[in-house]
C-alpha cells in the first residue's frame, strides 16, 4: 500500500477540487480503487502505488484547468481522470490554449477534450473538414461557434447551415404547416447553436438580412456559395449524389464543415451514405481534413458516454457472431 499527501494552496482551491459534497473525490476513489481523506486544504490518497500515483496526476490536471479559469464540471473531472489513467494528464494544458468565442450570455467556448481541440485546429487550417463521431461530442456546436467567429472577424460575409431532411421514424407529411414548417424540426440543432452564440434577437436580424441562412440540403442545388462558412450537419443521411452536389457548391473564400455519425444512418436499406463514401473517396485530397471523435469526447451527460460505449460493444459482438 502507498500513501500520497497533496497540499492545496487555498481553501477555495480545495473546495473546487473536492467538488460539491466531495463528489470529485468520490469519482477519484471509484476510478482508481483508492481511499481519499480530505481535511482543510489537504487530500491523502491510500491504495496501490500505481493507482495512488494516477489519482495524484488527475488532481494535477484538475489544478491546471482551475489555474486557467476552467470550471470543474463532472464531465471535465472524468476527462482528467481518463487522461491520468493513460498517463497523458499533461496534455490537459492544451485545452486551455484555444479560445473560440464567447456566447451571448458571456460564457467562453473552449475545447473540452483533445479530440475537440484537434477538430478546431483542423477547421482553422483546412478549407473542408469532416467531423465524424457519436452524439454529444460537440461536432455541430463547435462548428457553429467557429462560423460565428469567422463572421464576426469578417473572414466570411455569411453563414450557411444545412442538413438533409431525412426522417428517423416519422414522415414529413405528418407534420403540420408549409414546407418551411415541416423542415424546421430537422434544423433545430443548428438554430439552437446560433441562438446560444448570437442571442435570439441578433440571430433573427441576421436571418432576415439573409446573412445567415438555415435551409434543407435540397435548397443548395445549382448554387455557388462564395465567401461563406458552410456547415452540413447530419451528413450520414446524405446520398453519394447529394454529398457530391453539396461539396461542389463551395465557392471562392469559403470554408466547409461536414458533421455526422456513421452509426446513426437513417437512409433506406442498401443506400450508401454520402458521408461514408466521401470519407473514403476524399481521404488523400490536400486541404480536406478528417477528424474522428470517440466516446471519450462526449461532453453531454455521463450516461451518453456509457450509452455510446454499450452500442459500440453490441455492434462489435454482432460483427463477430
Amino acid at each position: 500500500m502507498a500513501e500520497k499527501l497533496i497540499e492545496l494552496n487555498s481553501v477555495e482551491t480545495a473546495l473546487a477540487i473536492f467538488g460539491n459534497r466531495d463528489e470529485n473525490i468520490r469519482l477519484l476513489e471509484n476510478e482508481f480503487s483508492i481511499t481519499a481523506v480530505c481535511r482543510d486544504s489537504q487530500i491523502k490518497f491510500t491504495g496501490e502505488p500505481e493507482q495512488v500515483a494516477a489519482a495524484a496526476r488527475a488532481v494535477d490536471a484538475m489544478l491546471t484547468l482551475l489555474e486557467n479559469h476552467t470550471p470543474l464540471e463532472e464531465q471535465t473531472v472524468r476527462y482528467c481522470i481518463s487522461l491520468a489513467g493513460a498517463g497523458e494528464e499533461r496534455r490537459v494544458r492544451e485545452l486551455t490554449q484555444d479560445f473560440v468565442a464567447v456566447t451571448a450570455k458571456g460564457r467562453p467556448v473552449r475545447p473540452k477534450t483533445l479530440g475537440q481541440r484537434e477538430y478546431l485546429q483542423a477547421i482553422k487550417e483546412n478549407a473542408i473538414t469532416f467531423g465524424v463521431g457519436p452524439a454529444g461530442t460537440g461536432k455541430t456546436y463547435l462548428a457553429v461557434a467557429m462560423a460565428v467567429k469567422a463572421f464576426k472577424s469578417k473572414e466570411v460575409s455569411r453563414i450557411i447551415l444545412t442538413r438533409p431532411a431525412v426522417e428517423a421514424g416519422e414522415k414529413l407529411g405528418f407534420l403540420p404547416g408549409d414546407l418551411q414548417n415541416k423542415v424546421d424540426p430537422y434544423l433545430r440543432p443548428l438554430y439552437d447553436g446560433l441562438f446560444d452564440m448570437l442571442g435570439a434577437e441578433s440571430f433573427q436580424k441576421l436571418l432576415e438580412k439573409q446573412t445567415i441562412e438555415v435551409a434543407p440540403l435540397a435548397y443548395m442545388r445549382g448554387r455557388t456559395l462564395d465567401d461563406a462558412f458552410i456547415i452540413l450537419d447530419e451528413a450520414q443521411n446524405t446520398s453519394r449524389e447529394q454529398m457530391k452536389m453539396f461539396l461542389t457548391r463551395m465557392g471562392t473564400g469559403s470554408k466547409v464543415v461536414v458533421t455526422g455519425d456513421v452509426t446513426q444512418i437513417d437512409l433506406p436499406d442498401r443506400t450508401r451514405s454520402g458521408l461514408v463514401d466521401a470519407l473514403s473517396v476524399l481521404k488523400n485530397v490536400e486541404g480536406i481534413a478528417r477528424v474522428f471523435f470517440t466516446e471519450k469526447d462526449v461532453v453531454r451527460h455521463r450516461l451518453v458516454q456509457e450509452i455510446v460505449k454499450a452500442y459500440d460493444r453490441a455492434a462489435r459482438q454482432r460483427r463477430n457472431s
